[in-house]
């Protein structure tokens, strides 16, 4: 019988705490505390690093199958697992649409041959993303890849009976329906968030209701057919104050927020710098601050990258013409480490709530967005928090590099990440 791999993980701040051992074997983690010893394993010096279960994204983009100049699975997981990440929900608008049990398992399949982070498709609620049909919901929940969150992500479900439809039939597995709360009517040609910048640069405008009027109407679907509804991308103030008020009735919402809508704002649209460009709109300070806010008061349950790829002709070009999306996977920690662990708003154990334990639960994820404890899965990211520097999309492990930050120092660096116990990056880099 072949000896398990032990690792030894030597001062670690487990969640930010006081410095510990933390004993890897095999594909678990076997002991946490202090001064732990064990004979032949291979030993960390951390050096005070912070210590946090694998994150998890709810909202991820790879693009595979259709759109490989983009991103594809290999190259998506791989920039997961060097921004800290052991799992990634893909999103279903691929080409084709992941509709069909055969779709959603080939992304699956893809996800377990390369192995650097565990992939979950998400399989549509319409067929082809058209908002017309009920797409498999089913059979793609009892395929191999066991399909747990359904989204029209980049499109809105604006059909309230097609939306009290999907929240009825994925209740009887326990699934959810994650929302891209967009009404189209009132989006049509929109170019950034509505108020003052947009009068002052001439850019129609993508007011805030168009976000907040979805919502409140599935919230209400969720709570009359007692189902679980997901809001995606979650970004006004108003927005907030709909889920804040539906939580305090007891209805099964949960929302999300993604790491450029907790430091970005409209002003920056000034430079027409189409990197700025993104669904839903970059929005004010004042919807800057309540979003951090909610995160921090367990309003808003997550934090989703939205990590949106693409080729670099698709965002070099006029605002006008240029695609919306940022990458994501690879600066996601560092932003929430800057909006939201330096301005004194989540400590580090939070930050493991908000990025592994709850997108982990909502989406129904066994064995990951566990604690840092024995017997459970090794699955694990170490962070040197005291880290500065600035960001440089030359070094990313995505196949895209359209990233906001470019040039912006932001802390915090991942130097290592484990999959069940198997490092996937060491020293910053990808195994």
């Amino acid at each position: 019988m072949t000896e398990q791999k032990k690792t030894l993980l030597r001062g670690a701040k487990v969640l930010g705490g006081e410095p510990q051992d933390v004993l890897i074997e095999g594909t678990q983690i076997a002991g946490v505390g202090p001064g732990l010893e064990t004979a032949g394993a291979e030993v960390v010096e951390t050096g005070g690093a912070v210590l946090l279960p694998g994150l998890v994204d709810l909202h991820t983009h790879l693009r595979e199958p259709g759109r490989e100049d983009s991103e594809t699975v290999l190259t998506g997981t791989r920039a997961a697992a060097k921004g800290g990440y052991t799992a990634v929900h893909a999103m279903a608008n691929t080409f084709p649409v992941a509709d069909t049990a055969g779709v959603v398992e080939q992304v699956w399949r893809l996800g377990k041959e390369y192995g650097y982070c565990d992939v979950r498709p998400v399989g549509a609620v319409t067929v082809g993303l058209e908002g017309k049909q009920l797409a498999e919901l089913g059979a793609m929940h009892d395929s191999a890849a066991g399909v747990r969150v359904f989204s029209d992500d980049g499109k809105c479900v604006d059909d309230a009976v097609i939306m009290r439809r999907a929240l009825e039939y994925v209740k009887a597995f326990d699934g959810v329906v994650a929302q891209h709360a967009q009404e189209p009517r009132l989006t049509a040609g929109a170019q950034m968030n509505e108020g003052i910048v947009s009068a002052e640069l001439g850019l129609q405008g993508w007011p805030a209701v168009a976000e907040e009027s979805i919502i409140a109407r599935d919230v209400l679907l969720a709570a009359h057919v007692g189902s679980r509804v997901h809001i995606c991308h979650l970004s006004t103030a108003g927005s907030v104050e709909i889920v804040r008020w539906a939580k305090s009735k007891g209805w099964n919402v949960t929302a999300e927020v993604t790491p450029h809508h907790l430091l970005l704002t409209d002003e920056l649209v000034r430079s027409y710098d189409p990197v700025y460009k993104v669904n839903p709109p970059l929005r004010t300070e004042a919807d800057v601050l309540a979003l951090r806010e909610a995160l921090a008061d367990g309003t808003i349950d997550c934090v989703a990258t939205d990590h949106a790829p693409h080729p670099h002709e698709d965002k070099d070009c006029e605002w006008g013409a240029a695609a919306m999306g940022m990458v994501g996977l690879e600066t996601a920690l560092s932003v929430v480490q800057h909006t939201m662990v330096d301005t004194g708003l989540l400590d580090w154990a939070q930050v493991a709530d908000r990025m592994s334990h709850r997108p982990a639960a909502i989406g129904r994820l066994a064995g990951h967005g566990r604690p840092v404890s024995p017997g459970e899965p090794a699955n694990l990211v170490l962070l040197d928090a005291d880290y500065r520097g600035q960001v440089d999309p030359a070094g990313f492990a995505s196949r895209s590099a359209n990233t906001p930050y470019q040039g912006r120092e932001l802390p915090g660096r991942v130097i290592r990440t484990w999959l069940r116990g198997r490092p996937t990056v060491v020293d910053g880099n990808l195994v």
